[in-house]
């Protein structure tokens, strides 16, 4: 029998159920599809230092109301969940993650839990207004990618893994929320993650955006794997020093924000009518996701 795989998820939406919970699902169900699927939740950025402690001494520690001094009262706290996901069944559970930012002590958590994958969510925060716990996330996204752990920064997750290895981080004047077709360099071409679906001008992927900040630089470790018309730093891919590539991506757009939970966010409330129209066109994201899933269920196996 296989074992269960597991996956670190940074979970920085958790105010926002569709774009958060819902998001999440849509993120791991083409994992699921390799079979059953254990989902380790992390919030460092509601979650207590004494938590994280705990977590760098006995690896996986589950999290109570009483570990997250920080949550949100207006949306319900959970520490775990069953669902059925591509047939498959999936478990989400919060745990604790070590705060103190300290590469050592992350690459040893994570030596500990052993993960078949990392992945960052978006956030409504921003790495351009920095905040102490990002730099727990910054570390464990970093680690992971230099550990050859398969890593998806997405959004949020991009600007923090690029900004983790040196890349700089601005805030634009303004939101840009729309989809626009990826201009794909040569490296970006060939790369897995964008070996699906590509159905926008001249055989490109077509990207759904919402996002303020904007990574500026391509880290040193990185290679630059395509652009949007507004946003030069859209794909990077992670290299060892000698540039050899790492299974550790990050992506600027949403390829989770699948059209139905887009029309429920804005039922909802979570999005305007202005962004439910800029995010009517079809985009190729789920294509984006199984690619990424691809690759860890060839680790797994």
């Amino acid at each position: 029998m296989n074992k269960v795989m597991r996956v670190v998820l940074m979970d920085l939406l958790v105010e926002r159920s569709e774009f958060g919970h819902g998001g999440n699902q849509e993120i791991v169900s083409p994992i699921a599809e390799g079979g059953e699927l254990e989902v380790l939740l992390v919030t460092p950025q509601m979650q207590s230092e004494e938590a994280g402690i705990r977590s760098q001494e006995e690896g996986i520690v589950g999290l109570t109301e009483e570990d997250v001094p920080n949550w949100d009262d207006e949306f319900p706290f959970w520490e775990g969940c069953s669902v059925e996901l591509s047939d498959n069944l999936v478990t989400f559970k919060r745990i604790a993650m070590p705060m103190q930012g300290d590469d050592e002590g992350t690459k040893n958590w994570l030596k500990m839990i052993k993960p078949d994958a990392v992945i960052c969510s978006g956030s409504r925060r921003n790495v351009s207004m920095w905040e102490e716990w990002m730099g727990a996330g910054a570390s464990l996204l970093r680690c992971s990618s230099k550990m050859g752990i398969p890593t998806l920064g997405i959004c949020f997750g991009h600007q923090l893994l690029c900004q983790s290895l040196g890349a700089t981080v601005e805030r634009a004047e303004s939101m840009s929320s729309g989809v626009w077709d990826l201009e794909l360099t040569e490296k970006g071409k060939t790369d897995v993650l964008f070996s699906s679906r590509r159905s926008g001008k001249n055989n490109s992927p077509v990207a759904l955006y919402s996002h303020q900040d904007h990574v500026i630089t391509v880290p040193e470790l990185c290679t630059l794997l395509g652009s949007a018309v507004h946003n030069r730093v859209s794909a990077v891919r992670v290299n060892e020093s000698d540039g050899t590539p790492l299974p550790a991506w990050g992506i600027q757009f949403h390829p989770e924000a699948a059209k139905a939970r887009v029309e429920r966010a804005f039922e909802w409330g979570h999005i305007s009518e202005e962004e439910l129209e800029s995010f009517q066109r079809e985009h190729d994201g789920v294509g984006i996701l199984s690619s990424f899933a691809s690759v860890i269920l060839s680790n797994h196996s």
